[in-house]
């Protein structure tokens, strides 16, 4: 697999990360960030910083999770590789804030990390399951 492929299922990718975290944001958590988290939040969102990170955050799922899976041919690893992703990536943000900032409730670190593990356990899946059927 090329250069070419990954950039490929990768911009397959993007929209299928976007699809899931815009419904974990803008219906199930509607809100829980915003009264868990108000006294740090920004009236505003800063969307070049957000894209950019969310950018270089689904390449990382690619080359941490999807790509050792297509290289085993294995589903399941691509949802446990991208499980563990998350749940580091996620661990680590949450429980920084946690130390660097007064008040970070840990009710947000535990969702938070959960929520993380879900969301890239279920991109790599699709993912790998994309680059098996359409490329």
């Amino acid at each position: 697999m090329n250069t070419y492929y990954y950039l490929k299922l990768y911009g397959l990718t993007v929209p299928v990360f976007f699809v899931i975290d815009i419904i974990w944001l803008g219906v199930i958590a509607k809100g829980f960030y915003r009264r868990n988290l108000s006294f740090v939040l920004s009236p505003d969102v800063n969307w070049a910083a957000a894209i950019t990170f969310y950018l270089i955050y689904i390449a990382g799922i690619i080359f941490f999770a999807v790509r050792p899976a297509l290289a085993s041919d294995n589903l399941r690893d691509a949802a446990l590789l991208g499980g563990l992703f998350g749940f580091f990536t996620y661990a680590t943000y949450d429980l920084t804030n946690m130390a660097t900032i007064k008040g970070w409730p840990l009710k947000i670190v535990v969702i938070d990390i959960i929520w993380g593990t879900c969301l890239c356990l279920l991109v790599a899946g699709l993912s790998f399951l994309i680059a098996k059927w359409l490329l």
